[in-house]
């Protein structure tokens, strides 16, 4: 016991909070500060309130809730107490507070469904690229709304719980088309192209919204071909976020659960798996030609079929 709190201590600094040493922005420590940012906002408190109520700088609270600055168990605690943290959050947060610090971390959620993941959705909004790849299915931001709904109602949760990640899944996946959104790479396997998720209708909105999305500058779909033959980097679905003022993030998806990864060694490992992607796929342009081509197909087959079930 005495070993973790050592561990608490040294990821979260020791001695007076106000002298408390800035570290280096990690994953965990963002996940934290969105957190604690979020019972702020549900309490209707703003920063500069919060701040004075507490004798601190507001500076010091910004930073806390953008995961830069080091800080104790006793601030932590007490700024939940401020705004009036429930006993569900304040065990949640406490819990992150307290994990170890390895430079990977798990968070589970339902069967397939990792879209609500509180660390997902910060991430994704901080990066500056996007880099993902799925072996069998579209990848998840480039998701359209019809094939979202087929693909995840196919999962085991109730129904109200499937109309939740499927919100959650388009609302991911529109963010594609605003103007601030990172440059990004979705690498997508012949074998999802063909895969047929829903009906035949759902599959030619899919190769019609994989087409409009590569006219976006920010953009670029690149389509492996089954005929390139196998590989180990084939296998297995990542997605890497690079930024601007902080290491990579790589994250992968299970059933249940989500890992993120960003140790040096982790971060290579998949920049040499991409690396391979991208020596395996069509160019942009051959790639786009392929997807007008899937979509015609599937346009000639409409109604052909009955939706999967």
């Amino acid at each position: 016991m005495a070993r973790e709190q050592s561990e608490v201590s040294a990821s979260y600094g020791s001695g007076p909070a106000d002298v408390a040493a800035v570290r280096t922005s990690t994953a965990q420590s963002r996940e934290i500060g969105a957190e604690l940012r979020r019972v702020r906002q549900r309490a209707g408190l703003k920063t500069v309130h919060v701040a004075g109520e507490l004798g601190w700088s507001v500076a010091k609270l910004s930073k806390l809730e953008k995961g830069w600055r080091a800080t104790t168990d006793w601030d932590i605690g007490t700024l939940l107490g401020k705004c009036g943290a429930d006993k569900v959050d304040r065990d949640r947060i406490i819990h992150l507070v307290h994990e170890q610090r390895l430079g990977y971390f798990t968070r589970s959620h339902q069967v397939g469904f990792p879209d609500t993941l509180l660390s997902l959705e910060i991430h994704e909004r901080i990066a500056t690229k996007i880099t993902s790849y799925d072996p069998v299915s579209i990848p998840a931001l480039a998701q359209a709304e019809a094939y979202a709904l087929a693909l995840l109602s196919t999962g085991s949760g109730s129904k109200e719980a499937n109309i939740k990640m499927v919100k959650s899944r388009v609302d991911r996946s529109a963010r594609v088309c605003r103007e601030n959104f990172p440059s990004s790479v979705f690498y997508i396997h012949e074998n999802a192209l063909d895969l047929k998720v829903g009906s035949i209708d759902t599959m030619h909105d899919q190769m019609m919204w994989l087409t409009f999305l590569s006219d976006w500058s920010q953009v670029r779909l690149r389509v492996i071909l089954r005929s390139a033959g196998g590989h180990a980097a084939l296998f297995r679905p990542v997605t890497l976020l690079t930024f601007e003022d902080a290491t990579s993030l790589a994250y992968t998806d299970a059933d249940m659960s989500t890992t993120f990864l960003e140790t040096d060694d982790a971060i290579e490992f998949y920049h040499r798996k991409l690396d391979v992607l991208d020596s395996m796929a069509l160019d942009v342009d051959q790639s786009r030609q392929l997807l007008e081509a899937r979509a015609d197909a599937y346009e000639r087959s409409s109604g052909e079929d009955e939706p999967v079930r």
